[in-house]
């Protein structure tokens, strides 16, 4: 009884969240946040939904035959997908963590369209967006060169970083199609762009862009109430691809995690990138650690989103630079979940 409260309190949620999002597409810029850096420490992270049951996932059109499937938290592991369809053609745009969850996509996407994919697109290679790639199969799937390297060494040992997570019985499958910069493609009669536009979330970053009806698919670049993570990105080179999706001039944009939104997603990030590069800086010039400068950070409105422990990820991949790293130069990951779940004070939290 009690978790299925929780559901229908959070299908309330998501519907208000949803009509929000409607009422807010064309919404004017908002003024730049003033964000204060803290003298003194300050708590970053406040637990955001108390339950152990994740909201169903939602599927939302977005123009005929474009599609959005957004699974609520939005949190760890639980990672936004989307789906194409024209003519006998579909489009999965990535696949889900694990066996249950992108069957239940797939299962969406046929009740949809009535057809299963006959091509899959990885925005980039973590595992909630690839690891249920297998069950996508015989369908070709497409990523850049890097996420492919990516996905074939580290396979499925990142799943031991969320161990209560149910994945089911999921094999590795890697793309065997790649792109360096761009490539365009055709759904039916829906032409799609694959564009790598830099550094941000990771070094293999795909876009899936669809000029005609301007809707963008954002993978990872984007967070909508969730916290970017750079643990295998770059701060220096983020708000160039920021700047490079403004100048598509998107209608909606879809995130890797959390609802659909328009252009005022990117003011959003740019603001938390700008005061992370403020709290870099201090941190650099005081000779503080990522989780000293981490735990003496006030997010202010940004301890409202979702993992807000992976700022001291954050700060270490901009000191990391300071200091002549290479944008996506590996971090020690051991370090940065220990660090996380320190500056938590607890494990990693996913509804997944």
């Amino acid at each position: 009884m009690w978790a299925g409260a929780w559901e229908r309190a959070c299908t309330r949620r998501c519907r208000r969240a949803r009509d929000r999002w409607y009422r807010n597409i064309d919404k004017p810029d908002r003024p730049t946040r003033d964000v204060r850096l803290a003298a003194c420490p300050a708590p970053a992270v406040r637990w955001r939904y108390p339950m152990s049951i994740s909201p169903s996932p939602q599927v939302v059109e977005l123009a005929p035959g474009i599609f959005a499937y957004i699974q609520p938290d939005g949190g760890v592991m639980l990672n936004n997908a989307g789906f194409i369809a024209s003519g006998s053609d579909l489009l999965l745009i990535d696949t889900c963590a694990t066996e249950a969850r992108t069957k239940a996509l797939l299962a969406a996407a046929q009740a949809k369209t009535g057809l299963r994919p006959t091509l899959v697109v990885n925005t980039h290679h973590h595992g909630d967006h690839t690891f249920g790639n297998c069950v996508t199969n015989p369908a070709p799937i497409i990523s850049h060169e890097y996420a492919r390297r990516r996905i074939l060494a580290t396979g499925l040992a990142p799943m031991s970083l969320t161990p209560t997570v149910q994945f089911g019985d999921l094999v590795l499958a890697a793309p065997t199609i790649t792109v360096e910069s761009h490539a365009h493609l055709y759904v039916g009669a829906i032409e799609v762009h694959l564009l790598h536009l830099g550094v941000a979330h990771t070094a293999g970053d795909l876009v899936v862009w669809l000029p005609e009806s301007r809707v963008l698919y954002a993978g990872d670049i984007l967070f909508n109430g969730g916290t970017p993570f750079l643990i295998d990105g770059s701060l220096s080179t983020y708000d160039r691809v920021l700047d490079k999706i403004r100048d598509l001039d998107p209608r909606l944009i879809v995130p890797g995690h959390g609802d659909p939104a328009g252009t005022d997603l990117l003011d959003e990030t740019w603001d938390y990138l700008r005061w992370l590069r403020r709290l870099v800086e201090e941190a650099h010039e005081r000779g503080q650690s990522p989780l000293e400068a981490a735990r003496a950070a006030d997010p202010g409105p940004f301890s409202e989103w979702l993992d807000s422990e992976r700022l001291v990820v954050n700060i270490a991949r901009g000191l990391a630079e300071i200091n002549g790293a290479a944008p996506a130069e590996p971090l020690d990951y051991a370090r940065m979940f220990a660090d996380m779940t320190a500056l938590r004070g607890g494990p990693i939290h996913t509804l997944a």
